[in-house]
C-alpha cells in the first residue's frame, strides 16, 4: 500500500492527538483503557521548602507489586523490594543537591516483567519547584463542539495550578486540587478556543515560588470545512490480491487529505498531497486484515480540519456470503394480490437482482441506493405465470474474482383459493376398543386457523389453531366421511379447497387381540399362587399327625411355600397400588426386535416394472439373516445380511404372478422381528400402492400424513373422498411424503388416499393406498412427556422416559414409531397427580425413534404428547461443525453453524452444552443443515456440537461432531503464547512456540519484535498454533507475540498475547549458583539465590526445572545477582538454576549453571527403608536395611523399636542385621541429618517389620497360618460327626414283596402314623413277617 504516514513528523501526530480523540467520541468508540503505567509524585515534611528533603513515591495503578524500579537519567537504577507485595512504595532522597537533580521514573514489576515506565518527572537545582507535565483527556461529547480535558500534573500535593494561553497575561483558569493533578475543562470546543496553552504552579503560601512553564500544547478544532465524499473504484467489495483505490473528494483546493480505519484508529492514519481538490489512497494487493471501515477528512496548513465523511465499508473475501428471500404477506398469493419478495444478506453496499427458475436474465434490479433505503421487489395483480421459484444474487457493477455461492430459493404459490390441505389420520382410520383416532389437518404454511366438517352431518363443523381433531366413537357415532380446510391470515374470508375426504371405519367397540392376550397374560399371573395353595392343602389333609423329624421337614417346605407367596402378593400390591403420594409406576420395556424396512429399486425410472428389485433392511446390527414373504404365506428366499444390514431380492419383470402383497421379516439370534409394512404389487404396468398413516388428530392443532411410497425419486398426491382435485401435491422427496394440515378442523374430517407417480410424462401412477379416516374426538389434555436426560444417547446407555398429567387413577401407554409398545395400569392408592416411568436398560441401535405417550381413562383419551426424538448415537461417522462467518460473533449479529455430515437424506440436530434437549432439528435432502442463530446475545455463548441421524431407521445416528465455541463478544479472547519445553533454549536445540486460545477454527499470526515479516498459521482447526523452530541459533532470540488471524472478515478487536523472551543459552561462560543460608529452609524464612556470572553489565536470569518461563530477571552493577526469597513456602521448593547475558548482547545468554536443589520444610524429608534380600530371616543369613534419602552429604542412623538409643550409624546407609537369639525381629526405622547442620534430624521413614524364629528349627510359617488351619481341621471334623449321626436317624426303606396283586417289588416309605378310627386295623413292624424286607437310606 503505497502511503505516507504522519508518524515520521512527531509535531504533526501531536496536534491531531485532540482530532482523533474527537473523532472517536464522535463514532462512538468511547473506550475506557486500563493503563498500565505507574504514577510517580513528590512528598515532603518541609511544605514551604520542599527540597528540603524528598521522598519520592511510586504507584502501581491496579496490581500489587513485589518490587519497584526507580530511573534516574535513563541509567542509575535503584530497586526495593517490600517485605509483602503492596500498591507503592518510597525513595527517600533528602535533601535536593546538584547530584541527585535530574530526570526520574519508575517501575513496578508484572507477571511477564517491568511495566512501563512512569511520566519523567524533573528535578532541577533546589529553590525552585518541579516543571509540571501537560497533556490532554477527551470526554464523552460528539463533535463538532466535543470537550477536551487538560490535564497539569505538578508532582507535589496543596500547589496552586494555573492555566495560561499564548496572548494573554492573566491566567484563563485555575484550581487547587487537592492531589497533585488539576484537570482545566473546555467544553464545547470552538474556533476561539484554539491556541497554545501551558500550565504553572506555586506553593500556596509563597505565591511568589512558581515552577518553570510546562511544555506548550497546540489545540485546534476539526469540523470548520464541508465533508468530502470517500468512494472505492473499483468497488467496495474486492477479493484478497487484488487492487484497490479509495478516493476522497473535497469542495476547496489545496487541502491536505487523511484516511483512517476505524478498527484500528491510531496506527491507520494516512495523509496524501491533494491533486487539485481530491487525493486516492492505493492499496496495490489487499489483505484480509484491509477489511474494515473507513472515513476520510481534509485540513489546511494551519491543521484546521472538515467534518468527517460518510463512513465506507471494505470487504475483502474471497466468496459471497448467502442472501436469503422472503414474501410478504405470504408465499401463497390469491391471483389479483401483490407480493413483495424481500431480498437481504450481510454485505452492504452493492445492488440486488431478482431471478425465476428457469429464466437465464434478471426480473428486477435493486441499486446501491434502493438497498440501503431498505427497498423490495415488487410484483403486483400476480397471475399464475408469477407463480415459481424465485432467488437473488449480489448485483455487481465492477469485475471481481469473488465467488458466488449458493442462494436460499423461495417458491411463490398463485391460487384462486388456497390449495387443498391434507388429512390423515393417527394410528388408522379403524377405531378400536376405548380408542380414539386424532385428524390431522395439514399444509406446508403458517394458516389462521384450520376447519373439519363431516359429510354424514352437515351442521358438524370444528375449529383448531394446529389443525388436530380428536374424534371419539362413542356407541358407533364416530365413524363416516371427514375432510378439511383452511383459511391464511392475509385473507382471513377466503376458505382454501376441501382435502381429500378420509373415512374413518369400525363398529362401537370390538375385543382387540392384544386386549385379550393382555387379559390373558394378567390373570396367569394367579395361577402359580393358587397351585402352591392348593399343595400347601393337600399335604396337610394326608399328614395330620407327623413325628417330629417329618413335621420339621414338612413345615420348613410350607413356610418356603408361604414366603413365596406372600412375597409375590406384595409386589403384586406394590406395582398395583403405587409408592408415593400420587400414582407412579416404572416399567421396564421389553423392547421388540426392530421393525425393518421394505423398499424397491429399479434402472427404468419411467417404467419400474420391467426390472424391479426389493430390498429389506434392519436397523439392528445383529441382524443374521433376512426372509421375505408374499400374502403372509410363501416363502420366496432368503439371503444373509450384508454389512449394511439389508438384503436384495431380485424379482425381473414383474409378471402376473408377482402380483400381490410382500412384506419382510428380520431374524437375529433367537428372535424374530415384526413384519414390515407390506409392500403391494397390483400390477404390471402400476406402481406399488402406497401406504397412508398419520397419527391421531386433535382440534386446532397440526397434523401429518405419512404417505409411503416404495420407490425413490417419485411425487406424492393426497387425495380425500368426495374432492375431485388433489388436496396436497409434492414433488420427489425419497420415498415417503409428509402432508401437513396447519390446523385440524372439523372440516378436515374425513377418508384421505394418497397416490405416487413417476417425476417425468407420461406419468406411470400407482393404485390409491387404503383409505385413512380422520376423525376428531374430544380428548383429555396432551401429558407431559420428556427423557430425564438428552434424548441423544450412546449404545448401552440408560434412558428413562417420563410421563405425567394432573388428572388422577390413569393408565398410561407409551409409542415408538405410532406403535405401542409398553403400558402401565391405574392405581387407586392414593390421590394425586398420576405419573408412569418407562425404562429402557440399554439402549440399542435399533431402539432409537420418535417416542410420545398417552393416557387414558375408561373410554377417554388424552391427546398425544409431543414427541421425544430418542437419537442412538456412534452408529454413523463423525460430522464436522463449522460456524460462519466466524466463532466469535458481536452481540446481536447472526451466525450460522454449519453441521456437514458423510451421508445426504439424513435429519440434523444442533445441542448445546448445559441444555438436555437438542436446540434444534432439521431435516434435509444434502449432507449438511445450516442452524441459523438469530440475534446472539451473550446467553448465547458456549460449546455446541451436532449429530445426524436416519429417521427411516430407529434414528440411527452419528458420533457426536466436535464441539465447537461460540462467543458473544466485541472482543477477542486474549491468546496465551509459551514455549515447549522451555522459553529458555540451548543452541542446537529445537523448541515450539504455543499461541493457545479458547477460539477454535481460528488461524494464529506470530510476530516477533523489530522485524516486519511475521510466520503465520493459517486455518488452523484445534484451539492452538504451533510455531516449531529448529536447530536453535542467536538469530532466534528475540521477543515474540502472537494474536488470533481469523479468515473471515470481522468487527471484532483482537487483542495481542502476553509478550515472551525466548533465550538461548550456551553461548557465554556458565555461572555458579548458591542459596543462601542454604538448600533447607523452614516455610516462612527469607532465602536469597546468589547467581556469579564471569562478564560485567550482564542481565541474570533465574530458572525453576518443570516452569517454562523464568522466575526472575535482575541487572545488577556488578558481576553478581542476589535473587531475594521472601517467607518462602512449600511449593518454593525444587530444582534451580540460573544463567546471564550481555546487556550489549541481550537473550545471547550463558550456559546454565549447576542444579541446586532446594528444601522448603521443617525438617527433611523423610528417607526409605528397604531390606535386602527379604525382610524374613532364614537360617544363619543376614539382612541387610538399605535407608536411602533424597540429599547428599548426610550421616544415617537406624533405631530399632524396644530399644532407646539408635542402634547403628552410617554415611552410605547401609545397615547389617543378624538374627542372633531372636534378636534381630521387630520394627525398624531410619533417619538422617546434615553434616552441615548436625542439630536438624529429618523425619523417620516408615517402619520396617522383619520376621522369623530364631534356632535352627526355623519354620517358614507365621502364627495366622497356624490358627486357620486348625480351624479349618475343627470344622470339617465336626461336619463329619453331625452327618454321622443324622445318618443313623434317618428312616428306612423297605421292599416288600405283594402276593395278592402279584406286582413286582416296590419301595413305599415308611407310614405317615394316620390317625385311624376305633376299631381299625394297623399295621406293625412285628406283624410283618416271612417277609423279605430290603432297607435302603432314601437321601433327599
Amino acid at each position: 500500500m503505497t502511503l505516507d504516514r504522519p508518524g515520521q513528523r512527531p509535531t504533526m501526530l501531536r496536534t491531531f492527538t485532540v482530532l482523533l480523540f474527537c473523532i472517536r467520541l464522535s463514532l462512538g468508540m468511547t473506550s475506557i483503557v486500563m493503563q498500565s503505567q505507574p504514577e510517580l509524585w513528590i512528598e515532603t515534611n518541609y511544605p514551604q521548602a520542599p527540597w528540603e528533603n524528598i521522598t519520592l513515591w511510586c504507584k502501581s495503578p491496579s496490581r500489587i507489586s513485589s518490587k519497584f524500579l526507580l530511573l534516574k537519567d535513563k541509567t542509575q537504577m535503584t530497586w526495593i523490594r517490600p517485605s509483602s507485595k503492596t500498591f507503592q512504595v518510597s525513595f527517600p532522597l533528602g535533601a535536593l543537591t546538584k547530584y541527585n537533580a535530574g530526570l526520574y521514573r519508575c517501575c513496578y514489576w508484572k507477571e511477564t516483567g517491568w511495566s512501563e515506565p512512569s511520566k519523567v518527572l524533573e528535578l532541577e537545582a533546589p529553590g525552585q519547584l518541579p516543571k509540571p507535565i501537560f497533556w490532554i483527556q477527551a470526554e464523552t461529547s460528539p463533535l463538532p463542539g466535543c470537550n477536551v480535558n487538560i490535564l497539569c500534573h505538578g508532582w507535589l500535593q496543596d500547589l496552586v495550578f494555573m492555566l495560561f494561553k499564548e496572548g494573554y497575561a492573566e491566567p484563563v483558569d485555575y484550581q487547587i486540587p487537592t492531589g497533585t493533578v488539576a484537570i482545566f475543562s473546555i467544553a464545547n470546543m470552538t474556533p476561539e478556543s484554539e491556541g497554545v496553552y501551558i500550565c504553572r504552579t506555586h506553593i500556596q503560601m509563597l505565591p511568589t515560588l512558581w515552577s518553570e512553564p510546562s511544555n506548550p500544547l497546540k489545540l485546534i478544532v476539526a469540523g470548520l470545512y464541508p465533508k468530502p465524499t470517500l468512494t472505492a473504484y473499483p468497488g467496495p467489495i474486492m477479493a484478497p490480491g487484488e487492487s484497490l483505490s479509495l478516493r476522497c473528494q473535497g469542495p476547496i483546493y489545496g487541502m491536505t487529505f487523511a484516511l483512517i480505519r476505524l478498527e484500528d484508529l491510531e496506527k491507520s492514519f494516512y495523509r496524501k498531497r491533494p491533486i487539485k481538490n481530491e487525493a486516492y489512497f492505493f492499496f496495490r494487493a489487499l489483505k484480509i486484515h484491509d477489511a474494515g471501515h473507513y472515513l476520510c477528512f481534509y485540513y489546511d496548513g494551519s491543521y484546521r480540519g472538515s467534518l468527517l465523511s460518510d463512513i465506507l465499508k471494505i470487504w475483502v473475501t474471497d466468496t459471497f456470503p448467502k442472501t436469503w428471500l422472503l414474501a410478504q404477506p405470504s408465499p401463497v398469493v390469491q391471483m389479483g394480490q401483490n407480493v413483495s419478495l424481500w431480498c437481504r444478506g450481510p454485505v452492504d453496499g452493492v445492488g440486488l437482482a431478482l431471478y425465476k427458475k428457469g429464466e437465464d436474465k434478471p426480473l428486477q434490479l435493486l441499486d446501491t441506493a434502493s438497498t440501503d433505503d431498505d427497498e423490495s421487489f415488487f410484483l403486483n395483480n400476480v397471475t399464475y405465470s408469477d407463480a415459481g421459484v424465485y432467488s437473488c444474487l449480489y448485483l455487481l457493477s465492477w469485475k471481481t474474482s469473488i465467488r458466488m455461492t449458493s442462494h436460499n430459493t423461495m417458491e411463490l404459490v398463485v391460487v384462486d383459493k388456497p390449495p387443498k390441505p391434507s388429512l390423515s389420520a393417527w394410528p388408522s382410520t379403524v377405531f378400536k376398543l376405548g380408542k380414539a383416532i386424532t385428524l390431522q389437518c395439514r399444509v406446508p404454511h403458517p394458516v389462521l386457523e384450520f376447519s373439519l366438517e363431516w359429510e354424514e352431518r352437515a351442521a358438524f363443523q370444528k375449529f383448531a389453531v394446529d389443525g388436530d381433531f380428536i374424534i371419539i366413537n362413542a356407541e358407533g357415532k364416530g365413524t363416516g366421511t371427514y375432510s378439511c380446510s383452511y383459511r391464511i391470515e392475509a385473507h382471513p374470508n377466503i376458505w382454501s379447497h376441501r382435502s381429500e375426504p378420509l373415512r374413518l371405519m369400525g363398529p362401537a367397540g370390538f375385543l382387540t387381540w392384544n386386549y385379550v392376550l393382555n387379559e390373558a397374560i394378567r390373570l396367569s399371573l394367579f395361577m402359580p399362587l393358587v397351585a402352591l395353595l392348593l399343595v400347601v392343602l393337600w399335604i396337610r389333609w394326608k399328614c395330620r399327625r407327623l413325628r417330629i423329624r417329618e413335621a420339621w421337614l414338612l413345615g420348613t417346605a410350607q413356610g418356603v411355600t408361604m414366603l413365596f407367596i406372600v412375597t409375590v402378593l406384595f409386589c403384586f400390591a406394590i406395582s398395583f397400588a403405587g409408592l408415593c403420594n400420587g400414582v407412579l409406576t416404572e416399567e421396564t420395556i421389553i423392547m421388540p426386535t426392530p421393525k425393518p424396512e421394505l423398499w424397491a429399486e429399479t434402472n427404468f425410472p419411467l417404467a419400474p416394472w420391467k426390472n424391479l428389485t426389493l430390498w429389506c433392511r434392519s436397523p439392528s446390527g445383529s441382524t443374521k439373516e433376512f426372509v421375505l414373504l408374499k400374502d403372509g404365506t410363501g416363502w420366496i428366499a432368503t439371503r444373509p445380511a450384508s454389512e449394511q444390514v439389508r438384503a436384495a431380492f431380485p424379482l425381473g419383470a414383474l409378471t402376473q404372478s408377482h402380483t400381490g402383497s410382500y412384506h419382510c421379516h428380520s431374524w437375529e439370534e433367537m428372535a424374530v422381528s415384526e413384519p414390515s409394512e407390506a409392500l403391494e404389487l397390483v400390477g404390471t404396468d402400476m406402481l406399488p400402492k402406497p401406504v397412508i398413516s398419520a397419527s391421531p388428530p386433535i382440534r386446532g392443532q397440526k397434523l401429518q400424513i405419512r404417505c409411503k411410497g416404495w420407490l425413490a425419486g417419485m411425487e406424492f398426491v393426497l387425495y380425500k373422498e368426495g374432492v375431485q382435485e388433489p388436496v396436497q401435491q409434492l414433488g420427489a422427496v425419497g420415498r415417503e411424503a409428509f402432508f401437513t394440515i396447519q390446523r385440524m378442523e372439523a372440516k378436515d374430517q374425513g377418508n384421505y388416499s394418497c397416490r405416487t407417480h413417476t417425476e417425468k410424462r407420461p406419468f406411470k401412477w400407482s393404485e390409491p393406498s387404503e383409505p385413512l379416516e380422520l376423525v376428531i374426538k374430544e380428548m383429555y389434555p396432551k401429558p407431559f412427556f420428556k427423557t430425564w436426560a438428552s434424548p441423544v444417547v450412546t449404545p448401552g446407555a440408560r434412558v428413562t422416559f417420563n410421563c405425567s398429567t394432573p388428572h388422577q387413577h390413569m393408565s398410561f401407554i407409551l409409542y415408538k414409531d405410532g406403535s405401542e409398545i409398553a403400558s402401565s395400569d391405574r392405581s387407586w392408592a392414593s390421590p394425586g397427580a398420576s405419573a408412569a416411568h418407562f425404562l429402557i436398560i440399554s439402549v440399542g441401535a435399533g431402539d432409537g425413534g420418535n417416542y410420545s405417550c398417552r393416557y387414558y381413562d375408561f373410554a377417554i383419551w388424552s391427546e398425544p404428547s409431543d414427541p421425544v426424538e430418542l437419537v442412538v448415537t456412534e452408529y454413523y461417522p463423525q460430522p464436522t461443525l463449522l460456524a460462519q462467518p466466524g466463532p466469535v460473533v458481536l452481540p446481536g449479529k447472526n451466525v450460522t453453524l454449519r453441521c456437514q455430515g458423510a451421508f445426504p437424506g439424513m435429519r440434523f440436530a444442533l445441542l448445546q452444552e448445559g441444555n438436555q434437549v437438542p436446540l434444534r432439528f432439521q431435516s434435509t435432502s444434502g449432507n449438511s443443515a445450516d442452524f441459523l442463530l438469530h440475534t446472539v446475545g451473550a446467553e448465547d455463548s458456549g460449546n455446541y456440537s451436532c449429530v445426524y441421524y436416519e429417521t427411516t431407521m430407529s434414528n440411527r445416528g452419528s458420533h457426536l461432531s466436535k464441539p465447537i465455541m461460540i462467543w458473544v463478544t466485541d472482543t477477542f479472547p486474549k491468546p496465551w503464547l509459551f514455549a515447549e519445553p522451555s522459553s529458555v533454549v540451548p543452541v542446537g536445540k529445537n523448541v515450539t512456540l504455543w499461541c493457545q486460545g479458547p477460539v477454535h477454527g481460528v488461524g494464529y499470526i506470530l510476530h516477533k519484535e523489530r522485524e516486519a515479516t511475521s510466520v503465520q498459521l493459517w486455518g488452523s482447526t484445534s484451539n492452538d498454533g504451533a510455531f516449531p523452530i529448529t536447530n536453535i541459533s542467536g538469530a532466534s532470540i528475540g521477543r515474540y507475540s502472537c494474536c488470533y488471524h481469523p479468515d473471515w472478515t470481522s468487527p471484532i478487536k483482537i487483542q495481542p498475547s502476553n509478550t515472551l523472551e525466548l533465550i538461548v543459552t550456551g553461548l557465554l561462560p556458565k555461572p555458579s549458583l548458591l542459596a543462601q543460608p542454604g538448600p533447607i529452609v523452614a516455610p516462612g524464612e527469607n532465602m536469597t539465590f546468589q547467581c556469579q556470572g564471569e562478564l560485567p553489565d550482564s542481565t541474570f536470569v533465574r530458572l525453576k526445572e518443570g516452569t517454562q518461563e523464568p522466575l526472575e530477571q535482575q541487572k545488577p552493577s556488578g558481576y553478581r545477582a542476589d535473587f531475594w526469597m521472601p517467607a518462602v513456602r512449600g511449593e518454593d521448593s525444587g530444582i534451580y538454576s540460573c544463567v546471564y547475558y550481555l546487556d550489549s548482547a541481550p537473550f545471547a545468554a550463558s550456559n546454565h549453571s549447576d542444579f541446586l536443589e532446594i528444601w522448603v520444610t521443617d525438617k527433611p524429608p523423610k528417607p526409605s527403608l528397604s531390606a535386602w534380600p527379604s525382610t524374613m530371616f532364614k537360617l544363619g543369613k543376614d539382612i541387610t536395611l538399605q535407608c536411602r534419602g533424597p540429599l547428599p552429604g548426610v550421616e544415617f542412623v537406624l533405631e530399632h523399636d524396644g530399644e532407646e538409643a539408635p542402634q547403628q550409624f552410617s554415611e552410605d546407609g547401609d545397615f547389617v542385621i543378624n538374627n542372633v537369639e531372636g534378636k534381630g525381629i521387630g520394627n525398624y526405622s531410619c533417619s538422617y541429618r546434615l553434616q552441615a547442620y548436625p542439630d536438624i534430624w529429618s523425619e523417620p521413614s516408615d517402619a520396617l517389620e522383619l520376621v522369623g524364629a530364631a534356632g535352627p528349627a526355623a519354620q517358614e510359617c507365621t502364627v495366622g497360618n497356624i490358627v486357620r488351619s486348625s480351624l479349618i481341621v475343627v470344622v470339617v471334623v465336626a461336619l463329619g460327626v453331625v452327618l454321622a449321626i443324622e445318618w443313623k436317624k434317618w428312616p428306612r426303606l423297605r421292599t416288600r414283596d405283594s402276593e395278592t396283586d402279584g406286582r413286582d417289588q416296590t419301595i413305599a416309605l415308611e407310614e405317615c402314623n394316620q390317625e385311624g378310627e376305633p376299631g381299625a386295623n394297623t399295621s406293625s413292624p412285628s406283624s410283618v413277617s416271612q417277609e423279605t424286607s430290603v432297607e435302603l437310606p432314601v437321601p433327599i
